[in-house]
């Protein structure tokens, strides 16, 4: 008989991803200073960011379609490996393409703890799915907020980047230790009796993959934006690390109360209203200046809170028989939609900083001129004006998903009435 301690598992859940989130607020807090140290431009940082995006949908479709065979705890085996490796490629990184293996290393770390862990939660409470995945995941937003809190502290204090990384070696090696002594139940779907044919049935249905689609805007929206504030809003603010830890703060706030939220609303009623305040976020992110800037972060914050735990929830609640991989399934395909909108607007935002320049400069110039140049002077300028233009051609997805999160509750009403009629 299986001694299954539900409350140590949910808490080693919860480290592991504090560890995937803290290597984005860290990672977001640092992409300047990597920028300066190695001399890379923006469509290099770019695709160094975008390495996390590619090595997570990978590791977390793969772990879908394995979980069920191999287990939850072996996956988590690998992850700690993964974490391990990648935080000390980081730490030692020379310049341009160990940053991009750690990145990666990182990133397949981060795709397998979800892998293994949204299963699990969904397994370890049936029939509280999405309220429990929303206090899991208030864990990401929780480690953006620690994450970025350190970095503006040991900046402050004139440490390192490399002593920043080394900080997730704490809670790496906890969650490893934690994982290796407990005991793992079977998923839900193989304690449920679903067969393999039900499952690919239940991913192949025109739901799932209407989840599947929307799930491309819901992540770019939160984590594009979430990764780039910093660097885009730059030279609008004098603070804006702290806008990123004031809108993943309002998120872990915001995570925390899910229960009543979402017994109001229904997932997808929480969804609709998460693109209503995203829009209005987002777009007062790109006009707003000065300290009004942080009333918009909120707006933001309040916005992308449910996204992600929600869209997880209601797969796992509305097509059940679509177990890991289905969840799995929707949070790579958030994951993999970042990394190309990341790549992509990289070289738009260095496109639009060159349309800026004089005629004929060459970016590479203007990166390495010394501070107080004339060149960085222009460079800092054509920043100030591009930053808010990319979140203004990124405020479409959110607009868009409004059009489809209120088709999605009315579709989801009258399939209510029908049951009911049955």
């Amino acid at each position: 008989m299986l001694n299954i301690q539900t409350s140590k598992l949910f808490w080693a859940s919860c480290l592991a991803l504090l560890v995937t989130s803290l290597s984005f607020g860290i990672r977001a807090g640092m992409m300047n200073q990597l920028g300066i140290d190695f001399q890379l431009n923006a469509t290099q940082l770019g695709t160094i960011t975008a390495t996390a995006f590619w090595g997570f949908p990978l590791a977390i479709v793969v772990g879908g379609f394995i979980v069920d065979i191999i287990g939850m705890k072996r996956l988590l085996v690998m992850a700690f490996i993964f974490h391990l490796a990648g935080i000390a490629l980081t730490i030692f990184a020379q310049g341009y393409w160990t940053l991009f293996f750690s990145t990666l290393l990182i990133g397949i770390a981060n795709g397998t703890v979800e892998a293994a862990c949204n299963p699990l939660v969904a397994t370890l409470y049936p029939e509280n799915k999405t309220t429990r995945l929303n206090y899991f995941h208030l864990w990401f937003p929780g480690g953006i907020v620690i994450g970025t809190l350190l970095v503006t502290l040991f900046v402050h204090l004139g440490i390192g980047w490399q002593v920043q990384v080394a900080m997730m070696l704490i809670p790496t090696l906890i969650y490893g230790y934690l994982f290796s002594k407990l005991e793992f139940p079977v998923t839900e779907r193989v304690s449920s009796g679903y067969s393999s044919s039900d499952m690919y049935k239940a991913v192949l249905s025109p739901l799932f993959i209407f989840m599947f689609i929307c799930m491309f805007g819901t992540a770019i929206t939160e984590l594009f934006t979430g990764q780039w504030i910093g660097l885009l809003l730059k030279n609008v603010t004098d603070n804006a690390i702290l806008l990123l830890t004031l809108t993943t703060g309002i998120m872990v706030i915001g995570r925390a109360f899910a229960k009543p939220i979402v017994k109001q609303l229904s997932p997808q009623g929480v969804l609709l209203m998460s693109a209503i305040l995203a829009a209005t976020g987002l777009y007062m992110l790109s006009t707003f200046n000065g300290n009004s800037i942080f009333f918009a972060a909120v707006v933001f914050g309040i916005g992308v809170c449910y996204f992600w735990p929600t869209m997880i929830g209601f797969v796992a609640e509305n097509i059940p028989k679509s177990g890991a991989l289905g969840l799995n399934l929707i949070g790579g395909a958030g994951m993999f939609a970042v990394s190309i909108y990341t790549i992509f607007m990289g070289s738009f935002y260095d496109g639009l900083i060159i349309n800026r320049l004089p005629k004929g400069a060459v970016l590479d110039t203007y990166v390495k001129a010394p501070e107080g140049s004339i060149e960085a002077g222009a460079l800092g300028a054509a920043k100030n004006l591009a930053g808010p233009e990319v979140l203004q051609v990124t405020l479409i997805i959110p607009i868009v998903l409004i059009i489809a999160f209120t088709g999605l509750v009315l579709y989801m009403r009258s399939r209510k009435a029908k049951l009911a009629i049955a």
